[in-house]
């Protein structure tokens, strides 16, 4: 077995992470802003964010209609989650609702793209994955 290859013999990895969106240049600035990732290219219907530690973040255009729920999201973390939240809000996102009871702090991107907002350091979850940390 190689350095490259983990347990199972596979080489592969995640190269990068993409958004269905109905106006990437949107998300793209909201996104660039949030994680201070600049805009460094457009191909198509995409638009890219510097890659860092070897991860691509882009953003897709689709004209098919967001349903439900993500079924995969960004943990995003910050030394203060209370004044991120700020920040998000400023930046065009949103708290969403309905997800008090798990302690999380939830946040929406402009096209309500769900993202979680999680303290830097390492913080609590209970038997049911519950957590406390905004207090």
């Amino acid at each position: 077995m190689t350095d490259n290859a983990n347990s199972t013999g596979s080489r592969m990895r995640i190269n990068a992470l993409i958004v269905d969106a109905a106006d990437p240049e949107r998300l793209a600035t909201f996104w660039s802003e949030l994680l201070g990732r600049p805009v460094v290219g457009r191909t198509g219907p995409y638009v890219w964010l510097r890659r860092e530690q070897g991860l691509g973040l882009g953003f897709q255009r689709t004209d098919a209609p967001r349903r439900s729920k993500n079924r995969m999201h960004f943990d995003v973390s910050a030394p203060d989650p209370a004044a991120e939240q700020r920040r998000v809000e400023a930046l065009g996102g949103r708290r969403l609702e309905g997800y008090d009871d798990g302690g999380f702090l939830v946040m929406g991107d402009p096209e309500g793209n769900e993202f979680c907002v999680i303290p830097e350091g390492p913080f609590e979850l209970d038997d049911d994955g519950r957590t406390d940390y905004l207090g």
